[in-house]
């Protein structure tokens, strides 16, 4: 992965961006096409990683690694490795992210909504 050079004009005018606006603070945490389809999983309970992988056929293996590395790092899951044998971990939903279930489950009521259209 290749550093983020923070001085650039685009990281400037980026970070100036997500200051005046909300949607943009929102789209950063949960945007792209897995972030939002992990959140909505979560929200029915906590999951094993296998679980979620199961659940998400679609995702490759380093993707989803990868999109809840960053969920985790912005706040939004919370991961916990089980101290048995054989070890496992288990995400759920942080007290952020479980604030967001509103927005989701409105995600949800829109695309039944309008998807047949």
């Amino acid at each position: 992965m290749t550093a983020i050079k923070e001085r650039s004009t685009v990281q400037k005018n980026k970070k100036a961006v997500l200051e005046v606006c909300p949607v943009t603070y929102v789209m950063e945490r949960i945007g792209g096409y897995w972030k939002p389809v992990i959140l909505y999983q979560l929200s029915f309970g906590d999951k094993r990683y296998s679980e979620l992988r199961r659940r998400m056929p679609g995702v490759s293996e380093r993707v989803l690694i990868q999109n809840l590395k960053q969920l985790e790092a912005d706040g939004l899951v919370a991961r916990e490795a089980k101290p048995v044998v054989p070890p496992y971990v288990t995400y759920s939903l942080s007290p952020s992210g479980r604030d967001l279930q509103p927005v989701m489950m409105a995600m949800v009521e829109w695309a039944e909504k309008n998807a047949s259209k």
